[in-house]
């Protein structure tokens, strides 16, 4: 009951909320087929029990939310339906058509309380979403591009993303590693989820940090073994997809199923049903170059024998006519080289004999310039010692000339004369030292 104080009435929580919980009974009586996205199932592995998170989004961006009950026994019987139809069971992330009750609680608060899923809906979801995902891919130009890139003639350096523990990788490796004809491949391991909730995102992290280091590599290869037609929904997702479409080496798919082809497999350079095939196919493209490559080399074989079968016969009749040529040829030149050694041998001393001539001649004139030109040197020779003498400074003083020298230097013109200083004047027969007196009044005049 309320509580009564001064003017007010005071109702205690547990009060509203059952009021509340008595109002939504009598309001919602019956069952409300709801559709929606599971953004989480939040499945608990002790009890059993699911506590989806149910959500609309409206261009991208949630619009209402709820939480919701789904209790063990009929997530087991929605969920064997979900396999039967869908070949998918019951997760996160799909839209659901779902038959659910309203219900509130004043613990746990407002909730809806699923009683059936319908799985053809999901189904058709599903399908919408694929062809979706094939229209983006195709509007962009990329649908084809994988397909469309070329495969080396011998795919030896395969990628491979898988499971480690998986059937399907094992076989593949195994038939590649232990083949007959020791076909060598270079097989190194992504390791990431092949299907559920992270598989987009570990295939897809996977293929980037392959793309980093692409030079090393011919093709990928996702490998995913086991499992039938069960968790292929994130094969048609559209990033994962679009990853596949763009990357820049050829994708080859083993997924491991027969029905219901996925987009990743439409859009895949090469799909093959299972590892297994997808191993042999490998294998072909070897057998492809070497059954040629040993046929040629057979031919070739083949063909080098009787080639040199009858090369070593023409050899034969060549070796034979070469030697009767070669004899009558060494026999014509021989003759031809006695001829000419004894014309060199005349040639040779006609020419001595002329050269001796021209030697002594040349010898005759070179004497007699040679005495001409000393002859002529030597008068230049003295004329030029004579020359030199007249300028001999004695020479100079004994003709009238005079050196005067101030303050110990040659004097060169009446600038270098000043009042004071000490004129020495030189003569040819002696030295007559003076002084400019400042007392005295002394002119001096310059040549005209």
């Amino acid at each position: 009951m309320p509580e009564k104080s001064a003017d007010k009435t005071i109702f205690s929580l547990l009060e509203v909320t059952t009021s509340i919980k008595k109002t939504l009974a009598e309001r919602y009586q019956s069952a409300f087929w709801i559709k929606a996205e599971m953004n989480k199932l939040n499945l608990h592995p002790p009890s059993g029990h699911c506590y989806p998170d149910l959500v609309e989004k409206k261009d991208g961006r949630i619009v209402a939310e709820i939480g919701a009950n789904l209790w063990a026994a009929d997530y087991e019987r929605i969920n064997r339906l979900f396999l039967q139809l869908l070949n998918e069971p019951l997760k996160s992330g799909i839209h659901i058509l779902l038959l659910a009750r309203i219900t509130y609680d004043p613990q746990y608060g407002l909730r809806l309380r699923i009683v059936d899923i319908d799985p053809g809906f999901s189904l058709g979801q599903l399908e919408k979403e694929k062809l979706a995902t094939i229209g983006r891919l195709r509007q962009e130009g990329i649908y084809d591009r994988n397909r469309s890139l070329r495969l080396p003639l011998l795919p030896k350096r395969i990628a491979i993303i898988s499971v480690q523990t998986s059937k399907g990788y094992s076989d593949f490796q195994q038939i590649l590693e232990q083949n007959p004809w020791k076909y060598r491949f270079f097989l190194p391991l992504f390791p990431a989820v092949l299907q559920g909730d992270r598989a987009v995102e570990t295939i897809t992290h996977q293929l980037r940090n392959i793309w980093k280091i692409r030079q090393q590599f011919d093709a990928v290869a996702i490998i995913r073994g086991g499992g039938g037609d069960v968790g292929l929904t994130c094969y048609n997702d559209y990033s994962l997809c679009r990853e596949i479409a763009l990357f820049p080496l050829p994708v080859l798919t083993g997924i491991g199923h027969s029905t219901n082809e996925t987009v990743a497999e439409m859009i895949a350079f090469r799909n093959s049903i299972t590892p297994t095939d997808l191993a042999d196919y490998l294998i072909q493209q070897f057998h492809n170059f070497a059954v040629p490559v040993t046929q040629a080399r057979e031919r070739l074989a083949d063909l080098s024998r009787r080639i040199l079968k009858e090369e070593r016969q023409q050899l034969f009749h060549a070796g034979r006519y070469f030697r009767s040529v070669t004899a009558s040829l060494l026999a014509r030149r021989s003759r031809d080289l006695q001829l000419a050694i004894r014309d060199v041998q005349r040639q040779s001393t006609g020419a001595c004999r002329s050269g001796l001539h021209q030697l002594a001649l040349a010898r005759t004139r070179l004497a007699g310039q040679t005495a001409v030109f000393l002859s002529s040197t030597g008068k230049e020779l003295a004329y030029q010692e004579k020359s030199i003498g007249w300028l001999n400074p004695d020479n100079v003083l004994k003709r009238g000339y005079t050196i005067t020298l101030v303050d110990g230097a040659l004097a060169q013109g009446i600038a270098d004369v000043k009042e004071g200083q000490i004129l020495k004047t030189i003569f040819a027969d002696g030295t007559v030292t003076t002084r400019v007196d400042p007392s005295s009044t002394i002119e001096i005049y310059p040549h005209p």
